[in-house]
């Protein structure tokens, strides 16, 4: 076939070929409108069936682990693996009172332990030196001001099944107008307190000061002989009883209510630590 002869048969070709349908601009758009809403429904639907599945299932499953530990987070705030409490957020199981019931904080309010304070204040009243009056607290004191005479019993901890308390008891010592305070604590047996003399002393109230070692008979004990940045309180001894029973004693100038204070303090470093030592402070 030669080339007039090809071109011939292609004309006749395209003469019996149906033509394409021409383009339209219109058309066109309409497709894609079409196309576009296909898109949506199915996306939609989509959207449908996974809101249904966490309601119902897949909700479900993805709370089921924590998040991060196997790819689930939880499906709304709140919704989640419970943990169970914590021991440490659990309620302190308190003492049991004299009423047969569990205290209502770490306080004794009556019974043997209430006792035990109160006492430790009478004690501490038959001490104070000649010279010094002792007032005491009006019907209703008021409001922020230290009460002139306290005294509380508190448990601390259970160390071994034994419960370890602390009793405190503080008095207001007077000459003239001028005011001072006086404070023994006392920490039973099983406490963590340490034994070495001035590390016990510098354990009183967290408070720091330069410490000396006395030595009262046979025992020694641990005198802050000045207060260092922390002056509640300008002196203390501190003495561990073979039984493991702690005493501090301590004495103040001033109340630190704004009234005068004492001119000199009631007992020597040395008058401390034999009080430290002294059996009337050792409760058991």
């Amino acid at each position: 076939m030669n080339g007039e002869e090809l071109r011939e048969a292609l004309r006749t070709e395209m003469a019996v070929t149906t033509r394409p349908p021409s383009l339209s601009v219109d058309a066109a758009l309409r497709t894609g409108r079409r196309a576009r809403v296909r898109r949506r429904a199915a996306w939609a639907g989509v959207g449908l069936t996974a809101a249904l599945l966490a309601v119902t299932g897949v909700g479900a499953i993805g709370a089921v682990g924590a998040p991060g530990s196997d790819g689930f987070t939880p499906a709304a705030p709140g919704v989640g693996p419970v943990e169970p409490p914590s021991v440490h957020d659990t309620k302190p199981a308190w003492p049991t009172g004299p009423d047969g019931r569990p205290q209502e904080d770490r306080t004794a309010r009556a019974g043997t332990r209430y006792d035990q304070a109160v006492r430790l204040l009478d004690e501490l009243v038959a001490v104070v030196p000649a010279g010094y009056t002792l007032p005491t607290d009006p019907a209703n004191p008021p409001a922020g001001q230290p009460l002139l005479r306290d005294h509380q019993a508190q448990f601390d901890d259970r160390v071994n099944g034994v419960e370890v308390w602390s009793y405190t008891s503080s008095l207001t010592v007077q000459q003239g107008q001028r005011l001072g305070r006086l404070l023994v604590e006392v920490h039973s047996a099983g406490n963590p307190l340490p034994t070495e003399p001035c590390a016990l002393a510098r354990q009183f109230w967290g408070m720091p000061g330069d410490c000396e070692v006395l030595t009262v008979g046979a025992t020694q004990v641990g005198v802050v002989v000045r207060s260092g940045a922390d002056d509640r309180f300008d002196q203390w001894a501190a003495y561990r009883h073979p039984d493991g029973v702690v005493v501090f004693v301590a004495q103040s100038r001033r109340l630190g209510d704004g009234r005068p204070a004492l001119t000199a303090l009631p007992f020597s470093p040395r008058q401390l630590a034999t009080l430290a030592g002294d059996e009337r402070f050792h409760l058991r």
